[in-house]
């Protein structure tokens, strides 16, 4: 797996952590995308879930460039330069295993769209979210590609038209966030979460995650049928019979 000195990548057991570590602005460039994209994508190898979260006072405060060059100047140029981001929103809907996100703080341009993407995710009750691209006379459709079917329409619109900051109880109304628990007990309850999951048996765990990436594609019949397949196949699974600890 390809290092990266902002991005902290730990096993435990079998969950991976994975942490944002740029304190300078906590930000996340094109190759810490990259990097996330890999660790996620080959998770499944080692681990049962992925555990997503910031050293720093913030989640994540939008894109950075990495040191280099302006961005090329045409269109057709340019175009291969966001690669980077929009590989690394495919990287978390790709994974075979759970993402489960932890906010903190401000999550921010970037930061909002993970935290969408994952499939199960915590806020803080401090925790803020904002789409700040159009205030930078940026169109925020990099943004808008994670989110597209994670939240009502209405509601990324005025997002991503106003740029301004909302709660992380509006997030889980939005449907950005799963969960807003007390600062103070944040950790504690994603903790619990995370045992209860692991204590999952594995097939049920990786069952769940392919038919949901899969079915809402799918038109009424094929997803009915799919079920019935997946069904099948998980419920038959040596792993399922076993008594739980």
């Amino acid at each position: 797996m390809t290092r990266h000195p902002h991005l902290i990548v730990e096993q435990d057991q079998r969950l991976l952590r994975i942490q944002f570590n740029r304190s300078e602005d906590n930000g996340v460039s094109d190759s810490m995308a990259a990097a996330l994209s890999e660790a996620v994508l080959k998770a499944h190898e080692t681990s049962d879930a992925v555990l997503l979260s910031s050293t720093g006072p913030d989640f994540c405060t939008g894109r950075v460039r990495d040191a280099g060059g302006p961005p090329a100047a045409e269109a057709y140029a340019r175009r291969p330069e966001y690669d980077a981001i929009f590989n690394s929103y495919k990287a978390l809907r790709s994974c075979q295993v759970p993402v489960i996100g932890v906010i903190e703080g401000r999550c921010m341009g970037f930061g909002t769209a993970v935290a969408a993407l994952c499939d199960v995710c915590f806020a803080s009750d401090t925790a803020t979210f904002n789409i700040p691209e159009i205030a930078h006379q940026v169109m925020p459709t990099m943004v808008m590609s994670a989110l597209y079917d994670r939240m009502n329409r209405n509601a990324i619109l005025w997002m991503a038209y106003s740029a301004d900051f909302i709660s992380a109880t509006q997030a889980q109304q939005y449907g950005i966030v799963s969960n807003v628990v007390a600062h103070g007990q944040l950790q504690a309850e994603v903790r619990r979460f995370c045992d209860i999951l692991l204590s999952r048996p594995r097939p049920a765990i990786l069952g769940l995650k392919e038919y949901l990436r899969v079915a809402p594609r799918m038109d009424e019949q094929g997803a009915i049928d799919y079920a019935r397949s997946l069904h099948s196949m998980v419920n038959t699974a040596a792993e399922m019979k076993r008594k739980p600890h």
